[in-house]
């Protein structure tokens, strides 16, 4: 699995490729280098709805798998490509994704830090029943 956050550059329409399968192609514009990519993804079956929420110049994050396959042409020469297939699809506003905050991962500085000193009120009796 993959992630990769970025803003939508384009979304063509849902392709019926035969009876049983349709694919969706997107573009997102990758910026977090200092040469800017555009990623050609692809939703396919029931994810390709994932998209009809989302619009051009959207700040999205992207989770998908690597798919490679071969392919011999007619000519018996092998080839070799590239899927990457999107799964999920979220919005991104303001550093939050569109879930909320329970689609997002807590951090440690969330946390109180492991080396953090508990201060205890002098005037408490509690005693401390651990060993440090």
């Amino acid at each position: 699995m993959f992630k990769l956050t970025g803003s939508v550059k384009m979304i063509n329409a849902t392709v019926q490729v035969s009876d049983r399968f349709s694919k969706r192609e997107f573009v997102v514009s990758d910026t977090s280098s200092q040469y800017p990519q555009d990623i050609l993804f692809q939703a396919t079956q029931d994810k390709c709805s994932l998209l009809d929420q989302v619009q051009v110049s959207d700040q999205i994050e992207v989770s998908f798998n690597l798919r490679g396959r071969e392919w011999t042409s007619p000519q018996g020469e092998i080839k070799y490509f590239n899927t990457l297939e999107a799964w999920r699809i979220e919005k991104v506003s303001q550093g939050m994704p569109a879930g909320g905050p329970s689609a997002i991962s807590l951090e440690s500085s969330d946390f109180p830090s492991a080396g953090a000193e508990k201060t205890k009120d002098s005037s408490s009796t509690d005693e401390d029943d651990l060993p440090f």
